[in-house]
């Protein structure tokens, strides 16, 4: 079984903080947890509870699987990894269906 590197995982959380311009306390805010907390959870030297890392994966809109083991695929990637791109006059067929499962992801964010 692979070990957590919370390094790594903080590291992971600060760089797509920053991605997003985002400072510390705007982050922290966003996940109900002190400045100083986040600061540990980006330094890796302190341990984040499950509902924190839970809440953490939903503001920053990444997988779990990306924050954990550093597969920081976008979104657009791993739908195309299950189900493979479509051939080229089905484009546009396809970016509509990718804006359906963004719309629906959105929904069942406001329903948590």
């Amino acid at each position: 079984m692979q070990e957590l590197d919370y390094v790594k995982i903080g590291n992971r959380i600060r760089q797509i903080r920053k991605v997003k311009g985002w400072s510390q306390d705007k982050l922290a805010k966003k996940c109900g947890i002190s400045l100083n907390f986040m600061g540990h959870i980006e330094r890796g030297t302190r341990k984040m509870s499950m509902d924190t890392f839970v809440t953490l994966c939903r503001e920053l809109e990444i997988n779990a699987d990306a924050l954990l083991w550093g597969d920081m695929q976008p979104w657009e990637v791993t739908i195309q990894g299950m189900w493979g791109k479509q051939e080229q006059e089905d484009d546009d067929s396809y970016e509509m269906y990718i804006r359906i499962m963004k719309s629906v992801a959105d929904i069942m964010k406001k329903k948590v």
